[in-house]
């Protein structure tokens, strides 16, 4: 189905994984239009729980293709803001997509795959994984994939790293805060499965706005528009078949339909 992602199915959980392994998984237009094509289906499939995006291979994604970057060096303006807009929808697909995303990043990941988990809602990285946005190494900058990795890892870091081009360690992803978790190799599979199945146990209509909630409130001033949606959500969501027959199982102590 896929010339260069690998996607597997279990049950209600799909996992997406990047299967370039011998050009450490760069991305090019191919990749690109394959991520959003596959995230917008896994987005809409009912039958689909959780994502996770992972990857094939000892690294999880070195970025932008050779080749495909050769050839973007002849693009004119027109062709170039038509490119970088595949990039952008793809991330932005990624990022609103109503499951829940987890990535799995095994190995290194620089440049564009900062982008493609800085778009993820939760991070397990590998302790040995390294990272790097290594555009301004290229005469470049991580436009496109700035407000994911800015969000991530926050203004500060995002300052030190975008101008330095310095390569850090999983460790130092962590304590930005652009992983979550950090583990040893052995551990990984097992992390990122305590993910799934936490998620897999909380309604799914109740997880999917929890997901917009966060985009919508956070950076936000405390207004008092912004109180009067959240209001607005919890009464919604309140008044929902979800809502309603979770409160109910919590209170009759049975498990809620969606887990029956």
């Amino acid at each position: 189905m896929y010339q260069t992602l690998e996607l597997r199915r279990e049950g209600k959980l799909a996992t997406l994984s990047l299967n370039r392994p011998d050009v450490r998984n760069a991305f090019n237009e191919t990749t690109i239009a394959e991520l959003t094509a596959a995230f917008s289906a896994l987005g809409a499939d009912p039958d689909v729980r959780v994502i996770v995006l992972a990857a094939n291979g000892v690294a999880f994604c070195a970025g932008a293709d050779l080749n495909w970057m050769k050839k973007m060096a002849d693009y004119t303006h027109q062709e170039n803001l038509a490119d970088a807009a595949q990039l952008a929808n793809m991330l932005h697909t990624i990022y609103t997509c109503p499951k829940p995303v987890v990535a799995k990043v095994q190995g290194d990941c620089y440049a564009g795959g900062m982008g493609l988990v800085a778009a993820c809602d939760m991070v397990v990285a590998v302790d040995t994984a390294n990272f790097c946005l290594s555009e301004v190494k290229l005469g470049l900058i991580p436009a496109t994939i700035s407000p994911y990795v800015i969000k991530a890892m926050g203004e500060n870091a995002a300052r030190r790293y975008f101008l330095t081009a310095e390569r850090f360690d999983a460790a130092e992803a962590k304590r930005t805060g652009f992983a979550h978790e950090v583990v040893s190799a052995d551990a990984l599979d097992a992390k990122v499965a305590e993910l799934v199945k936490a998620l897999g146990n909380n309604s799914p209509n109740a997880v999917r706005q929890a997901k917009r909630l966060v985009r919508d409130v956070g950076g936000r001033e405390i207004s008092a528009a912004l109180i009067a949606a959240t209001v607005d959500d919890i009464a919604q969501i309140r008044a929902s078949q979800e809502g309603r027959e979770g409160v109910r199982s919590f209170l009759e102590k049975r498990k809620p339909d969606w887990l029956v």
